[in-house]
């Protein structure tokens, strides 16, 4: 199973696009699997035979590095492979256990060349990718073991080594500084899971070596604690159906609690006049009209967010540990409704950017949302959230940062009200709109500032055009 984006730990098989006795060659699609964002095509990155299927279309929770097809490659006895009993999770994790623990380079590495490696005694990770995608191919193999690569020396095997455990297991042990020899394992035949490692976790258990908190927000383990599990919920007599939730919903109800729970927010509102903003939408639109461009207020709201990042640089960061990241872009995430849940394209350099190509970007990006055919670079990253709800309506509302981002706006409706315009009382289009705001990593001075900025460049438009 492939990890198909850095968030993914497991996900649904959805459907084969290839059956048992096929050829398949590199960049052939075998599946479609639904991650936690989107139901993606998975290309195969070797030629052979499909020779046997071990999960079928429409399982649920299949574990990331889970062995889901068996691919026999040429002198290889097709009949032989598809014959072997494969169905039990003992054979799955024997399969699973000659996977060398090297993280989250797994989901990049072929099976022949895992197997050439393994033969050769290559350590894997040293060696450079030329398939898709940076993907390790048997040929780049084959090229380290002929060019007497120094870094093909197996290390000796530690107890961690010889424990029987479950890849992520063995991750999560190696970024928390657990030694696995010290586990107890609760999986089949003694292995240990994902829980065991978790458990040890919490009941203090650790090699005495601290795992570093030193590595950039988007690769750093999250220290949040693990969501609590809901209360049962008996529903009684009331009339109901109980709807299970898919990948998506799991991922946002997780996330949110995380962040939630170990980012303290910090929240700033101001009410912005946005009648200029709304004339001068007017006549751009009038002339971008024979370009087939209309530009909407969200369109101008992605605009004055980019820039005020830029002119207020210490909003434009991420808190990772015992380091600050300062970005030197705005990349703005856009969040959009799509059926299930949620999901939050990005406008890459949104700052330098005109508003026509804003405009057009977001329509794609938010079509190909609700399509399901977003790439994963296309939604993760990001310097900061967008979230417009004035569509529906709403007044005021705080939204929760989407980590590891350190700030979120939240605009709400533009409603005409009495306001105090030059002295004398007028009838204005206002509007409410709220930061959230990291406070590890932001000051609430900053955060004030920003928001000041932010306000004058909608109330004052042609400064965006600038």
């Amino acid at each position: 199973m492939p990890a198909l984006s850095p968030t993914m730990e497991e996900g649904t098989l959805s459907t084969w696009l290839i059956k048992e006795g096929d050829n398949v060659s590199s960049g052939d699609l075998m599946a479609e699997i639904e991650t936690d964002k989107a139901t993606m095509e998975f290309e195969a990155v070797d030629e052979g035979i499909l020779a046997k299927i071990l999960i079928p279309a429409g399982t649920d929770n299949v574990k990331v590095g889970e062995v889901i097809a068996i691919l026999a490659e040429e002198g290889e006895d097709v009949g032989d492979i598809a014959a072997a009993d494969h169905s039990s999770k003992e054979s799955s994790a024997a399969v699973m256990e000659t996977a060398p623990p090297i993280g989250k380079a797994d989901a990049n590495i072929s099976p022949s060349a895992r197997r050439v490696a393994e033969q050769k005694g290559v350590d894997i990770s040293t060696i450079m990718g030329t398939g898709p995608k940076g993907k390790i191919v048997k040929a780049d193999v084959e090229n380290a073991v002929n060019a007497g690569n120094n870094a093909m020396d197996t290390k000796p095997a530690t107890n961690a080594d010889r424990v029987k455990a479950s890849p992520l297991a063995r991750r999560i042990a190696a970024d928390k500084g657990l030694d696995l020899a010290n586990i107890a394992g609760s999986g089949p035949n003694g292995r240990i899971v994902k829980a065991d490692v978790e458990n040890a976790q919490s009941n203090g258990h650790s090699s005495g070596q601290a795992a570093s908190t030193s590595q950039p927000a988007a690769s750093a383990p999250s220290s949040a604690p693990a969501m609590a599990q809901s209360a049962p919920v008996n529903p009684g007599d009331i009339p109901h159906e109980v709807q299970k939730l898919s990948n998506m919903r799991k991922t946002i109800a997780r996330r949110l609690t995380e962040a939630k729970q170990s980012i303290p927010h910090i929240y700033l509102t101001v009410d912005i006049n946005i009648d200029k903003l709304l004339k001068l939408r007017s006549e751009l639109n009038a002339g971008l009209e024979a370009r087939g461009v209309k530009l909407s207020v969200n369109d101008l709201l992605i605009k004055a967010l980019a820039q005020a990042l830029i002119a207020v640089p210490k909003c434009n960061v991420s808190f990772a540990g015992d380091n600050l990241i300062q970005y030197h872009r705005a990349d703005i995430s856009v969040a959009v409704s799509i059926e299930g849940g949620l999901i939050t394209p990005i406008v890459v350099n949104a700052n330098e950017k005109s508003l026509s190509a804003i405009s057009n970007e977001v329509k794609d990006l938010a079509g190909r949302a609700k399509e399901g055919k977003l790439q994963p670079h296309e939604y993760q990253g990001g310097t900061a959230s967008l979230s417009n709800m004035g569509m529906f309506g709403i007044k005021q509302f705080d939204a929760v940062i989407n980590p590891p981002q350190a700030m979120i706006m939240a605009i709400s409706a533009g409603m005409k009200q009495p306001a105090v315009i030059d002295d004398s009382l007028q009838i204005a289009t206002m509007m409410s709109v709220t930061g959230s705001f990291d406070h590890r990593a932001i000051d609430g001075a900053d955060g004030a500032q920003f928001m000041k900025v932010f306000k004058e460049l909608i109330e004052n438009p042609l400064s965006m055009l600038a």
